[in-house]
């Protein structure tokens, strides 16, 4: 078993022309740029799952993420699986996840480097409580205004297909490669109701749960982070805040606040 006495990670804000310069409560922004992500880090010990809050007021690029095989090809200790749990959404907010139709390699590169690619996506309505997992190879944007929670295989890897004319890099050829430009299976997304208890992501790459405690079954030996939503949450004499991240070993004890709403998210053990 990894053994971690409980702590709070480090936060880090992260900018992005697609952010916004006012924050939602709990967090803040200090400065002028606009604040798209916020990142919970460990200095000096990397982390299997890296926990971010997303902030929009545009569209994120259409871009794909590869698998584990597909990085091992590039040299890369992994590839990068995530999902998205809603916390807010603007009226008439969207998400890209998948395409309407099935395109062929060609077609994908041909609509990416001619702009048709946005229309291609299937864009679907977003409201608080809405989850979904994003497997690798998945074609997908996050539209403007959304608050999320994104949990994910800690790997800094984004293949841009497609950026509104931002002056960004794009990757194209990689992220052809990468991705199956293909709709989106929908038994892999749900309408989540946050007062629950309940597993939300059961592997491959990470486990995840909404509640107020160690969940009854399931939970492996890795460190666990712990993400108060709401309220708060104690162990060990340290206690983690809406918008902090505790990282902990899983038999430890801790109290939580009336008011919580917990996420816990846990790696995947490698065999």
């Amino acid at each position: 078993m990894s053994m971690q006495a409980p702590r709070v990670l480090d936060r880090r804000q992260v900018a992005k022309p697609w952010g916004r310069t006012k924050l939602p409560p709990p967090f803040s922004n200090v400065g002028d740029e606009p604040i798209g992500e916020i990142w919970f880090e460990s200095a000096g010990a990397p982390l299997d799952l890296l926990i971010k809050y997303l902030f929009t007021s545009e569209k994120l690029s259409i871009q794909v993420h590869p698998s584990d095989e597909q990085a091992a090809a590039y040299g890369l200790a992994s590839g990068k699986e995530e999902c998205w749990l809603v916390l807010d959404a603007e009226e008439g907010a969207k998400l890209g996840i998948g395409t309407c139709e099935p395109l062929s390699s060609e077609e994908l590169h041909a609509s990416a480097l001619d702009g048709s690619l946005e229309q291609l996506i299937d864009w679907k309505p977003v409201s608080r409580g809405d989850f979904y997992y994003i497997p690798a190879g998945t074609v997908h944007a996050i539209g403007a205004g959304v608050t999320l929670v994104e949990v994910q295989q800690n790997a800094d890897i984004t293949y841009r297909l497609y950026d509104y004319g931002r002056r960004r890099e794009l990757h194209l050829d990689k992220g052809v490669k990468a991705a199956g430009a293909i709709p989106y299976p929908d038994q892999l997304g749900a309408q989540i109701d946050l007062n629950e208890e309940r597993q939300l992501v059961a592997g491959p790459k990470f486990d995840l749960w909404l509640g107020k405690g160690w969940p009854s079954q399931g939970l492996g030996d890795e460190v666990a982070q712990l993400i108060p939503l709401t309220g708060s949450i104690s162990a060990g004499g340290v206690t983690a805040n809406a918008g902090e991240c505790l990282i902990c070993s899983p038999c430890t004890e801790f109290e939580v606040a009336h008011d919580t709403k917990l996420l816990i998210a846990q790696a995947r053990s490698v065999d």
